[in-house]
């Protein structure tokens, strides 16, 4: 039996309240064509074996990650994770509370999120970093929120490197916040593909809150940023740096080196893998003086009425923590898992361990880019990279990733899908290589796409 607790009374003074005529208005956003007109067609009630059999013949169809070579990075990245993980997340000290709000029975919570904003801190070469956001994403839109409370400003500059589905977050969110947008359009310049460092320099005013550019960035090109930090304080504007691949900070330099302000990332390669596209695990950090402005919580050590080391919740920035009027975010929890993996990962692996992937990374990407470039109609366009870098190839390359993807290899994201309404980007193939991807991996798709051109 429906349970409908409204009456219709009740549901006419609910729209008359928020000014609308019906409840069809509330989807008024929606667009043509996405709304349903009738419910969806589906077949009847079959038994839970029949299900669990049909649900197995279909996922039969996917080509997955690990039964294939695989070459797919653009912000998710396939990385090995240590089957101790998985064992160290499901120990009973790790069990997360609801809430990290009572210290007495939340200690294993509290620890290993004082380790994570640790490990992120020094990642990063940051201050302080907070408990993890949702995704790098959102992390990057709560980034440039803060910057506003903290500039009284709402002109934000983004480089044409940062990420487009990074952008479509930002430019959904602050429709209803104000900031006034301005993305570049990405270039695809030989050497360094999507930089516009000297252009965002050359924008920069009174009226700038940040800036914001991610390293490396959605083509894989390295650069430093010291010299957009110093002019971005000239004119007391922050420098937003967003960091997808985390691990290529066990190689180059850390954007705290290099004056940021504040710095967001992705910490999914290093904790819970692909995941069909999530959960994933945002990542952030500031300086200390701009600590109160930070979204989400923050951990802190102590020690109890007995002197023994503890931790408690030390900041909580939500409405329902403090006064309305001092809240920073609406950010109500934190990535727990995720968190919690990714720390046992940091810590198994090092900051000896961390530099040795992040160099196998390096050199494994070297490899293939080298060999790419020696195929006939194929350009390598990165003079730097970490273990992303940008080819241009003869014709559509999303046509070229279906017709390999047919032949079993996963050669990569396509310019065309990341930038749909830019067809002179059509033409580019994002590839990513990490310690997975093995001599044969490379074998594949060299002669797939020698075969293909």
């Amino acid at each position: 039996m429906r349970y409908l607790p409204l009456r219709e009374t009740d549901r006419q003074d609910m729209l008359a309240a928020i000014g609308a005529p019906n409840i069809d208005a509330l989807f008024k956003d929606v667009p043509d064509g996405a709304l349903l007109e009738a419910p969806v067609d589906l077949p009847g009630h079959v038994s839970e074996l029949q299900v669990a059999r049909d649900m197995k013949r279909l996922a039969g169809q996917n080509l997955a990650a690990g039964d294939a070579p695989f070459f797919c990075g653009a912000g998710a990245y396939r990385h090995h994770i240590p089957a101790s993980v998985d064992y160290i997340i499901q120990r009973g000290e790790f069990l997360p509370a609801y809430t990290p709000y009572q210290p007495e029975i939340a200690q294993g919570t509290l620890q290993y999120l004082f380790e994570f904003q640790t490990q992120v801190a020094r990642l990063f070469d940051m201050d302080v970093a907070n408990a993890s956001l949702y995704d790098g994403s959102t992390a990057c839109l709560e980034a440039i929120l803060m910057a506003g409370r903290i500039t009284k400003r709402s002109k934000v500059l983004m480089s044409g490197g940062v990420h487009p589905h990074y952008r479509d977050t930002v430019r959904s969110m602050t429709r209803f916040t104000g900031e006034t947008i301005l993305c570049a359009d990405p270039t695809t310049e030989a050497g360094s593909p999507g930089s516009d460092t000297a252009s965002l320099m050359a924008q920069l005013d009174d009226e700038t809150a940040c800036v914001v550019v991610q390293y490396p960035n959605i083509f894989g090109h390295i650069e430093d940023f010291t010299a957009l930090s110093q002019a971005a304080q000239a004119k007391g504007a922050l420098l937003i740096i967003s960091v997808p691949e985390p691990l290529a900070l066990g190689a180059i330099k850390a954007p705290g080196a290099m004056g940021a302000d504040i710095v967001v990332g992705e910490g999914q390669g290093l904790s819970v893998g692909l995941q069909f596209g999530g959960p994933y695990l945002g990542l952030f950090a500031a300086r200390q003086k701009y600590t109160r402005q930070m979204p989400g919580r923050l951990c802190g050590e102590t020690v109890d009425a007995q002197g023994k080391r503890g931790f408690v919740l030390t900041l909580s920035t939500r409405e329902q923590h403090i006064r309305r009027e001092k809240a920073t975010s609406n950010i109500c929890t934190n990535s727990g898992l995720c968190a919690l993996a990714f720390t046992a990962h940091m810590a198994l692996l090092g900051g000896e361990g961390l530099s040795r992937l992040a160099k196998l990374n390096h050199a494994r990407a070297a490899q293939l880019a080298e060999r790419l470039q020696a195929i006939d109609g194929v350009s390598v366009l990165n003079a730097s990279f970490f273990n992303e870098f940008t080819i241009r190839v003869p014709g559509n390359a999303e046509a070229l990733v279906e017709r390999l993807a047919g032949n079993g290899v996963l050669a990569g994201v396509p310019g065309g899908r990341l930038y749909p309404a830019r067809p002179t980007l059509s033409d580019i193939l994002i590839l990513a290589v990490t310690e997975t991807a093995t001599d044969e991996d490379f074998d594949a798709l060299e002669a797939n796409l020698k075969e293909a051109l």
